[in-house]
């Protein structure tokens, strides 16, 4: 009797643990894959060197909302410990670099949009929230 218990305990630990790992593969799997799409999205727009009217328009015609246009290195760098995540040094070394930066809100991902002075388009950095 003990040994057809251990034996059906085995099994459904085995089954449990392959379901597990299945099931974090996949999602593994899909997040690759969502972050992926968004950053060549953004890479096919920077190619372009669309102005920034041009963007923002663009994106929010798609329902990708404007959440935040911060000017100076301290509302930039409230912004990114806001909304930059991991990435939020990276967000303050780029939008220093550049001098105008724009946040959307593209479903469950934060863009982050930087212009040069003359308004073009120049990088972005994308953050998944």
């Amino acid at each position: 009797m003990r040994r057809k218990l251990a034996i059906v305990v085995g099994s459904f630990l085995v089954t449990a643990l392959t379901a597990y790992l299945a099931f974090l593969l996949g999602a593994w799997g899909f997040d690759t894959r969502r972050i992926g799409q968004h950053h060549g999205r953004l890479r096919r727009l920077l190619a372009q060197q669309p102005r920034l009217e041009q963007v923002v328009r663009g994106l929010e015609d798609e329902g990708t909302r404007l959440i935040a246009s911060p000017s100076g290195e301290s509302e930039l760098r409230r912004v990114a410990a806001e909304h930059g995540g991991a990435r939020a040094a990276e967000v303050v070394e780029k939008g220093t670099r550049w001098p105008r930066t724009r946040v959307f809100l593209a479903g469950d991902m934060v863009y982050f949009i930087y212009f040069d002075a003359e308004g073009v388009m120049r990088d972005f950095t994308s953050v998944s929230r």
